[in-house]
C-alpha cells in the first residue's frame, strides 16, 4: 500500500505562491512579446496606432507590477504566520 503525503494547508499554498513567483518573469516576457510574434511588424505600420501599443504595454508592466506586489505580499505574510505559529525554541533551558 502507498503511502500517502499530507501537506499542510499553509505549505502547500506557499509553495504554490512561490511557483507563481517563478513563472511572473515567463509571463511577462509572454505579455511584452506575444504581440509582436502575432501580429508582425505589419500591423504596427497598418490599422495599429503606436499609441495602442503604448497602452497596452502600460497596463502589462502596472498589472505586473501589482501582480508581483501581491504575490511578494502573501509569500511575507505567510512567512511571519509561520514564525509566530512555531513553537518557542528550548535552546536557552
Amino acid at each position: 500500500m502507498a503511502r500517502r503525503l499530507f501537506l499542510e494547508r499553509r505549505s502547500y499554498r506557499q509553495n504554490r505562491l512561490q511557483d507563481a513567483a517563478r513563472l511572473l518573469p515567463v509571463l511577462g516576457l509572454l505579455l511584452v512579446f506575444a504581440p509582436v510574434f502575432i501580429r508582425g511588424d505589419t500591423a504596427l505600420l497598418g490599422g495599429t496606432s503606436l499609441s495602442n501599443w503604448l497602452v497596452y504595454y502600460f497596463v502589462v508592466w502596472i498589472g505586473l507590477i501589482v501582480l508581483t506586489g501581491f504575490v511578494s505580499w502573501s509569500l511575507t505574510r505567510g512567512d511571519r504566520k509561520a514564525q509566530t505559529d512555531a513553537p518557542p525554541s528550548e535552546e536557552g533551558q
